[in-house]
């Protein structure tokens, strides 16, 4: 999966969504510092699913995003470290289908609105 990890990723979770076999793009080390609307002009020339914990992508991803793309947005509490990689790339990694969606992840269930 092509992915787009906003700069509230943590590195654990990039790293094990990197070893999982995804292909991520981190904010924090090729943009830091972007702005939400560049963030999605950029997954969005990318083709990429954006990762974020950030509540504001919403509005934006619906007038920006092509159905290639899409977010997901995670309302889980962080485990300890250590095990926060693995949980989100597990999360992540459990769907083929967050393009052409807003996802949200949050305790015990997934809800997904189409991008259109």
């Amino acid at each position: 999966m092509r992915l787009f990890a906003n700069e509230d990723l943590p590195d654990e979770a990039v790293t094990a969504l990197r070893s999982a076999g995804h292909d991520v793009v981190w904010v924090r080390t090729e943009a830091p510092g972007m702005g939400d609307p560049d963030v999605l002009a950029l997954a969005a020339r990318q083709e990429r699913i954006l990762l974020t914990f950030d509540k504001n992508f919403g509005e934006l991803a619906k007038a920006v995003l092509p159905t290639t793309c899409g977010v997901v947005l995670l309302r889980v509490q962080l485990p300890k470290p250590g095990d926060v990689g693995q949980r989100l790339a597990g999360l992540i990694t459990s769907r083929e289908d967050w393009a052409g969606h807003f996802s949200v992840i949050e305790p015990g269930r997934v809800r997904m609105r189409p991008l259109e």
